[in-house]
């Protein structure tokens, strides 16, 4: 016993000090490397060193798609990186340390039920998985990730490992953008002519971080509770915080203050609501229309309720169906359409204690517009007209 303690105490110091001599090697290379693509593809080598492992991914989150595009990538199939991308969602096990700023270990997916096993991961034969975040300034960039096709019990030396690796990548991409400090940063501003996108940007930053903070607050509460009433009312609420975060991912500068381009918001909203049913397709058509902030949340708001209440209810337990989203302008003086229809079996009985059209309603008086729905057994159309102006 004492000698098979003694081999386990030498295998673990001799993976920490592999863990020490490529971290070690990443450094040189960080600082040697001017090219961020280069530095990333060096980077995904040296982790699958460290970790002896045969798959390992960067990637790095589009604002404008709600995705994780894997950036680089070691042991993936061809055609796999810089093309493949994955949902940023809590049920994605990257969307979730991407959300939460936290890491993320499966030991088994067959032993788990809170995350979804994606297509990528299946194809490759991946069973075990360990995500940490790549943070800028404590707002995360994107997600280091390494995936093992057999069960793994992933070390406390091995996520540390990966977490300081983030870390590093951190400051290269912050390093490498001629990012500033947060001092130096505000001094330009407030000198420049053009402060509105540096100051947006500035704004963006400590917004995402302050969302990652409540996600991972809602995400900790919701392991508490066993499947049922109060874990569907956290997911609702994580559904509608990230209508919120997603509103000022799509923030852009203006003369008039912060506004959000519509058509880029709507469509990234609905890819994230998409991307957490199975079996139901999300179509969006958006006239290019602009709104400020205030007034563009509330409008997120309301599609994300109602593509809420539609895959609640709308479709049966075998699922399928279709949700179509619709953005037009110009159908009266000033004004513009929001609809969204779905083709499920229609409202059977309106729900009068119900507080889904309730906020609907309530959303809708904050930007000046008004509600209408109709509803058959070929399915249930909510629409909402609002001023542009």
């Amino acid at each position: 016993m004492a000698k098979k303690a003694h081999k386990q105490q030498a295998s673990a110091l001799e993976e920490v000090r592999r863990h020490v001599r490529i971290f070690i090697d990443l450094g040189r290379v960080a600082s040697e490397s001017t090219d961020e693509d280069g530095f990333l593809d060096q980077v995904v080598v040296q982790v699958a060193r460290a970790v002896e492992i045969d798959h390992v991914k960067i990637l790095r989150y589009r604002r404008r798609e709600a995705d994780l595009l894997i950036a680089a990538g070691f042991g993936w199939k061809e055609g796999v990186v810089r093309s493949t991308t994955l949902s940023a969602d809590l049920r994605s096990p990257p969307g979730r340390s991407f959300q939460t700023a936290e890491p993320v270990v499966i030991k088994n997916f067959q032993a788990q039920d809170d995350f979804v096993h994606s297509g990528l991961l299946k194809d490759h034969g991946i069973v075990s998985l360990v995500n940490v975040p790549v943070l800028i300034e404590g707002a995360a960039w994107g997600v280091l990730e390494v995936d093992s096709t057999r069960p793994r019990d992933f070390s406390q030396d091995t996520i540390e490992f990966l977490t300081a690796t983030a870390a590093l990548i951190g400051a290269f991409l912050q390093s490498h953008r001629g990012e500033l400090s947060e001092a130096a940063r505000l001094a330009a501003a407030a000198m420049q002519a053009q402060s509105r996108d540096v100051l947006l940007r500035e704004l963006q930053h400590r917004v995402k971080n302050s969302f990652q903070i409540i996600l991972a607050s809602i995400a900790i509460q919701k392991r508490r509770y066993a499947a049922g009433d109060a874990q569907r009312a956290l997911d609702h609420i994580t559904s509608r915080i990230n209508a919120i975060s997603l509103a000022h991912d799509q923030l852009a500068p203006h003369e008039k203050g912060q506004i959000v381009k519509l058509s880029d918001y709507l469509r990234a909203l609905c890819l994230s609501i998409k991307q957490q049913t199975e079996g139901i397709e999300v179509e969006v058509q958006a006239d290019e229309l602009e709104l400020s902030i205030e007034r563009a949340v509330p409008l997120g708001l309301i599609l994300n309720e109602i593509a809420t209440n539609s895959i609640k209810h709308a479709f049966g337990p075998d699922g399928g169906g279709r949700i179509s989203v619709k953005l037009v302008a110009g159908v009266g003086y000033g004004e513009a359409r929001l609809s969204v229809a779905d083709n499920g079996r229609g409202i059977k009985q309106h729900n009068p204690t119900g507080t889904g059209l309730k906020l609907i309603v309530a959303l809708a008086r904050q930007i000046g517009g008004t509600v209408d729905q109709e509803s058959s057994n070929q399915g249930t159309r909510t629409w909402l007209t609002f001023p542009v102006g």
